[in-house]
């Protein structure tokens, strides 16, 4: 059994107060089950209220991103070595977002999910395609050319990770994948992680995830669970997704 994660992704959002009360709240409400993982993970700044707030319990959390060197004269860059001081067990690594503003590019994601892994964190690397991707029947390409250079660096950590896939077309759109479209993609990421010796790592699907479309993704064979955005600021609608 590959078991379920759900993981918030924050983004540039958060504050003490805010952050506080949502995580308040996350404790009280969460009831673990077996084979079902929650986790968060939060701005630079907030690493530390995660850590005091989350140590203890069975929610994990984790970075947005991490430096792939591991120190030097990298003004305003963040190692995995000290992300692993504050107890981070997730890092996210190639997001879109990341790619698309700041040039992240495959070999730069590929050498960041090394660097987690080098410090005993799971990354969790995105893969997705853009609208006009799709629309030219790409996206097996594009997502399959982004796996392969994590898969190219990671070597036999490939069974360490944890690989979500992201339409960018469906990133805070309000659009999402049908569950037999994201389905399909995720079986072609499943065949080739199967080549990579690490077929039953999990596969999360993200891109406007929602309470009342959670379950019918997260029931597709090859969907194990979500990387949620905007929804995992709003305790009711983050705790729904993750309990689908």
């Amino acid at each position: 059994m590959r078991g379920k994660l759900v993981v918030g992704n924050w983004k540039m959002n958060g504050g003490l107060a805010a952050n506080a009360a949502l995580l308040s709240a996350l404790v009280a409400e969460w009831k673990p089950q077996a084979g079902r993982e929650l986790a968060v993970c939060v701005p630079y700044p907030y690493l530390a209220q995660a850590q005091g707030a989350l140590a203890g319990t069975t929610i994990a959390w984790g970075a947005q991103d991490v430096s792939e060197h591991d120190a030097g004269a990298f003004t305003g860059e963040v190692s995995a070595r000290m992300l692993a001081e504050f107890g981070c067990r997730y890092a996210i690594v190639g997001h879109s977002e990341r790619r698309q503003y700041f040039g992240d590019t495959d070999a730069i994601v590929a050498a960041k999910a090394r660097a987690a892994l080098t410090a005993g964190i799971t990354p969790i690397a995105c893969v997705g395609e853009t609208l006009d991707e799709r629309e030219r029947r790409m996206t097996e390409a594009v997502v399959l050319r982004q796996l392969d250079a994590v898969l190219a660096t990671v070597g036999g950590e490939a069974s360490k990770l944890v690989v979500a896939y992201e339409p960018v077309w469906a990133i805070g759109t309000g659009r999402t994948a049908s569950p037999a479209e994201a389905q399909a993609v995720h079986a072609t990421l499943r065949a080739r992680l199967a080549n990579a010796r690490a077929a039953d790592i999990r596969l999360l699907y993200g891109g406007s995830v929602k309470a009342d479309n959670a379950a019918a993704l997260f029931a597709m064979a090859d969907i194990d669970g979500g990387l949620i955005g905007g929804a995992s600021l709003k305790d009711a609608e983050f705790l729904a997704i993750a309990r689908a």
